[in-house]
């Protein structure tokens, strides 16, 4: 048996810029997780059990575009002998995957699962993938979720650090200058991240000067956001996450459920706050002082958050 595990992610700034050739900062968050196992079996076939979504099935009977099965033939069809990927002549093999990430909420999700089963089913055939190449297989399934992904989201769950990325660009992982706490709220609501890229590849189609324009101060805060971090003057972030959620509802992303946990976060004592992700629904985060996690959550539940995380950015 081989098995690997791979970390949830949130965006701290940058979020559909990113898709335009912006920077972005991503940490992980490894509070939350998802895990896939490998296990050698008697019973021909490649079998998939996902108790987290009720599947059981043999990958055959997998439609070509399911997102478990893409990423499994990925891995196989990345073998030196496809024709024959298990290890011995008529060996089955189980593929375990749970989660405790939740799904279309803007943690990573789905790159976390391809993750996993990448490493656990790669190690498992004895033929253990790079990070660069994980990296990449994943991204190849990120383009089902979301249509046209950054890649931001199957990179910083590849390497599981905080993340500099600009789209083309070689990934570029940095160092935390002081470990700073932010509270993930969930608004309960799926964020249809392909529909609200759609939405802004729509926007910038119809009048590209100005929206480049707003790409490019997403852009700006991103960068001062970087050198903040890693000189560990991270209370200098919470005006820079308020302009970044400023320009995010400029775009039309936030919605009514996002916007009022934001302004619960920063009324509850967060230095500030921001939708994370796609948006239309999914997570916002807030920074926060350790002092203030009760404060901050209780606030957020009462604003109607569905699910909170604390996590440290270090």
């Amino acid at each position: 048996m081989t098995s690997s595990s791979a970390p949830g992610k949130i965006i701290l700034f940058g979020e559909h810029a990113v898709v335009y050739g912006r920077p972005a900062l991503a940490v992980p968050v490894t509070q939350v997780k998802a895990t896939a196992t490998a296990t050698s079996s008697s019973r021909p076939g490649i079998w998939i059990e996902a108790p987290d979504i009720n599947l059981r099935s043999e990958l055959s009977r997998l439609p070509v575009d399911h997102p478990l099965g893409a990423v499994i033939r990925l891995v196989l069809s990345a073998q030196p002998s496809p024709q024959a990927p298990l290890p011995r002549k008529g060996e089955g093999c189980i593929i375990r995957i749970t989660s405790t990430i939740p799904v279309a909420s803007g943690l990573g999700s789905g790159a976390a699962v391809s993750v996993a089963i990448i490493r656990a089913l790669s190690e498992f055939l004895g033929q253990p993938m790079p990070d660069d190449r994980v990296s990449a297989l994943a991204f190849e399934v990120e383009k089902l979720h979301h249509g046209t992904p950054s890649g931001i989201d199957n990179s910083v769950v590849t390497y599981a650090r905080p993340v500099y990325f600009i789209k083309g660009h070689p990934i570029e992982t940095f160092h935390v200058g002081a470990p700073f706490t932010i509270v993930i709220g969930d608004t309960g609501i799926p964020a249809p991240t392909k529909e609200s890229v759609g939405h802004v590849c729509k926007l910038w189609e119809a009048d590209k000067r100005k929206w480049e324009k707003i790409f490019d101060r997403v852009g700006e805060i991103v960068i001062n956001s970087r050198e903040i971090i890693i000189n560990g003057n991270w209370e200098e972030l919470g005006p820079l996450m308020d302009a970044n959620h400023s320009l995010l509802q400029t775009l039309g992303v936030s919605c009514p459920e996002l916007d009022r946990l934001v302004d619960a976060g920063r009324r509850s004592g967060a230095l500030g706050a921001k939708m994370s992700g796609g948006g239309r629904g999914g997570n916002m985060i807030a920074l926060i002082h350790t002092g203030k996690i009760e404060e901050v959550t209780t606030s957020l539940r009462s604003a109607g958050a569905q699910r909170i995380v604390v996590t440290t950015v270090q």
